[in-house]
């Protein structure tokens, strides 16, 4: 019997060319009810999403990301995470105040945020539709929260391009579940484990055989190469999170 979820899952692809179909009312809330109907950290609903309609501002973000081809995308939605609501909700005291400034409720809203996103991805592709998660929207976080008007204790944390797929790229193989599941305790590796340079040779094949974009690469380099990336360049995303009030320590003062 074919499990239509897993099918779903197994197949997924990032899509970067679309049609020029925009999305219907009825879609985004589908996707949007998908979202809320996600795994939530203690139920506190600790994340926001907007929707990215103003052609000004869906051109500065494909300035931001590097990725102007967002611009043609069917929907963009901007996922934040959000303790200000949390915050209109209860009294101001000294443990509501340092509980909600924290890196414990920093990090909920982020994974609330993640989930949901992978939520949308899931539910768009059921219906038919592609999508890329973009975390370049990081490129300029202080920019991003300017733009939109984000208020204390919020913090962007992914863009999401949807709409009606213009292709169908290969499927990226991923690490072998040797490398990435293990039973108890962590399993390190060497950069000559056999497990990881069949999956060198097996990415290599990929980058050559696939339809666009052909280069000579392995997960190794991929990796040397993400980790050479100038540490500069998403600096500010510290000062940004000092500037939205979360203060990155334990609530709990001496």
């Amino acid at each position: 019997m074919i499990n239509p979820t897993l099918t779903t899952l197994l197949n997924h692809r990032s899509i970067r060319k679309f049609t020029a179909e925009k999305l219907t009312p009825t879609e985004v809330d589908t996707l949007v009810s998908a979202a809320q109907h996600a795994a939530t950290s203690t139920f506190s609903q600790q994340y926001s999403i907007i929707s990215v309609t103003d052609p000004q501002k869906l051109a500065v973000l494909g300035e931001i990301t590097g990725h102007p081809w967002l611009e043609g995308a069917g929907h963009y939605f901007l996922m934040v995470a959000d303790q200000y609501r949390n915050a209109q909700l209860t009294p101001k005291n000294a443990t509501t105040t340092a509980n909600l400034h924290s890196t414990d409720k920093l990090l909920a809203g982020i994974f609330d945020a993640a989930i949901a996103t992978e939520a949308m991805v899931t539910a768009g592709e059921s219906l038919g539709l592609g999508s890329t998660v973009m975390g370049s929207i990081l490129n300029d976080t202080l920019r991003v929260i300017s733009l939109f008007n984000l208020p204390e204790l919020t913090f962007p944390v992914l863009g999401l391009a949807v709409g009606h797929p213009a292709e169908k790229p290969a499927l990226k193989p991923r690490l072998p579940q040797e490398l990435v599941h293990f039973d108890n305790d962590y399993q390190p590796i060497t950069a000559n484990d056999p497990i990881l340079s069949g999956y060198n040779h097996l990415i290599t094949t990929y980058y050559h055989e696939r339809g666009s974009h052909q280069r000579d690469e392995t997960f190794t380099h991929h990796i040397v190469t993400e980790m050479s990336r100038d540490p500069k360049q998403r600096a500010e995303i510290l000062v940004a999170l000092a500037q939205q009030g979360f203060t990155l320590n334990s609530p709990i003062q001496d």
